[in-house]
This record gives C-alpha cells, sequence and structure tokens, in this order.
C-alpha cells in the first residue's frame, strides 16, 4: 500500500481528457455550497495538482474482497472527475443531476463513473461536514459497496488494474 503523499505525486496519466480549469480556492467554496457538504482535504490535494482527469495506470483499480458487475475482484477507477464548469466534462458539479437522473442514494458525492457504475463519497453516515467513506454503486443491480473507509485510505488502496484479471464478472470463467 503507497503513502498518499507518494500517490500525489504520481497520480494523474499525462494528458488533457477530462481536466478543468485550475482549482482555485474560490471554486471549492463553491462547489461546497452547491453539493452542500466538506470536500475531503486529500481530494482537493489531488485536485490542487491537476482538477480532474484519467488516473495514472498504477492507480486505476480498486480491489474489492467480493465480485462486483465490474470484476470479480476489483472495481474500474481511471478518472476521477474535477471542479468546473466546461462544457461537454462531467464535473463534480454535475453530482445532483446525475444522483436524481440515475436515483441514487444522497447525500453523496460522484468521483468516477457511466452512468450505470459509479464510485463516490458517501455522506449518509458521517453528515455533510464529515469524512465521508467511497463507495460503489451499481445502479442497474441496484448494488453498492463500501470500498474505504475515507478517501485518503480509497488512494493508498488503488492499484493497477493490469494486475487483475479482467474477465469483467463472468463468474464462469476459469
Amino acid at each position: 500500500m503507497a503513502r498518499f503523499d507518494e500517490v500525489l505525486a504520481t497520480f494523474w496519466a499525462v494528458g488533457d481528457y477530462g481536466v478543468q480549469l485550475p482549482l482555485t480556492d474560490e471554486t471549492v467554496r463553491e462547489a461546497e455550497r452547491v453539493l452542500g457538504v466538506t470536500l475531503p482535504s486529500p481530494l482537493l490535494d489531488l485536485l490542487r495538482v491537476q482538477n480532474g482527469g484519467v488516473v495514472a495506470a498504477d492507480y486505476d483499480a480498486f480491489p474489492t474482497g467480493r465480485p462486483t458487475s465490474s470484476s470479480q475482484d476489483h472495481v474500474p477507477f481511471d478518472a476521477l472527475m474535477g471542479i468546473g464548469g466546461l462544457q461537454q466534462m462531467t464535473s463534480l458539479l454535475d453530482t445532483p443531476y446525475l444522483v436524481k437522473e440515475w436515483g441514487m442514494p444522497s447525500p453523496i458525492v460522484l468521483l468516477s463513473g457511466d452512468g450505470h457504475c459509479w464510485i463516490g463519497l458517501d455522506y449518509r453516515r458521517c453528515g455533510p461536514e464529515g469524512d465521508p467513506a467511497v463507495t460503489w454503486f451499481d445502479v442497474e443491480l441496484d448494488t453498492e459497496l463500501t470500498l474505504a473507509s475515507d478517501f485518503r485510505t480509497f488512494v493508498e488502496q488503488l492499484t493497477a488494474a493490469s494486475g487483475f484479471d479482467l474477465d469483467h464478472g463472468d463468474s464462469t470463467s476459469q
């Protein structure tokens, strides 16, 4: 397991896909107002290095203790949404709309996903000012799986998807 400061230095892949404008304190305050929560400082640390985008291949999966619709032993985490309003780019600020559109629980803040499955900050137990767990939400199967007790722990346990069998949830494969 890598320490957060080690991951911070190498978290982002090269490229500008999904990258919002550089994060400012004003942007963070506005995001927290819109989302109705306090965002975890480790998340903001990552977004201050680069405000969203593709995650480096060393950190593009999270191991799970049980199968999900995605795979037998991990969930993908190939991108992290930033905070901003660039057109044609999904942002953390789109969470209220996406939660309503996909019928997800609240309060959560979506970090990554494609509509069918999401990874999000889950504030249901800790409240809007607490340190949220990180949860996998499968909208189609109406299931969820807590991945980590907090965002820092989540980041420290990220690993390369290339280290897993990539049969995408087919429990009959050998």
